[in-house]
């Protein structure tokens, strides 16, 4: 008896939960206490479905509006040659810690090493944790701050690029700027 009651208890904790999650009010909890058990798991089985829906949902949308321009992650990278400043472990660097302690990490090397690699895998993870992710090429994100600029909607687009946890510029130096599209960039 007092297992089964423990059960009841920690569903309708569950239900509770999700409750809160999804912005509703208690009475689902309210109405269990009459339910039968197999009504409460049944409420149960669809929050946590419908939860695992909006967070699949919610990366896809984070992935998709990141623009990555190629899914890459870090299975099977070759990271015999890349060099980690002593501060920094593969560990720490695939959990994200440097957005979390909001470092700047600076990619640099000969063509071909796998910078871009890297920084896709790396905003690619960070998009799965639910964090926002922005990738451009200097080059076009250049161009865009320009058009911004003249359509009158820099500030928008600067106030979505802050948004970002994580903004990954590629290609930073391949392609000389002008002074006007340094200021915006550097802005």
């Amino acid at each position: 008896r007092m297992r089964i009651d423990k059960e009841r208890q920690s569903r309708r904790e569950a239900i509770a939960a999700y409750c809160r999650r999804f912005s509703f009010s208690q009475t689902a909890v309210t109405l269990c206490e009459a339910a039968p058990a197999a009504q409460e798991q049944f409420l149960l089985t669809v929050f946590a479905s419908e939860m695992a829906s909006r967070d699949r949902n919610r990366r896809a949308r984070l992935v998709a509006r990141a623009g990555f321009p190629a899914v890459k992650t870090l299975t099977g990278f070759e990271r015999r040659d890349i060099q980690l400043p002593s501060t920094l472990s593969w560990e720490d660097l695939e959990a994200g810690a440097f957005i979390e302690a909001r470092h700047n990490l600076v990619l640099y090397g000969p063509v071909g090493t796998g910078k871009t690699h890297l920084g896709t895998a790396l905003g690619w993870q960070a998009c799965e944790r639910g964090r926002i992710v922005r990738f451009f090429t200097v080059t076009d994100l250049v161009v865009r701050l320009s058009e911004a600029q003249r359509a009158g909607t820099l500030e928008r687009l600067l106030k979505d690029l802050q948004r970002a946890e994580l903004l990954i510029l590629d290609e930073f130096g391949y392609v000389p700027l002008d002074r006007t599209g340094a200021q915006l960039l550097f802005r």
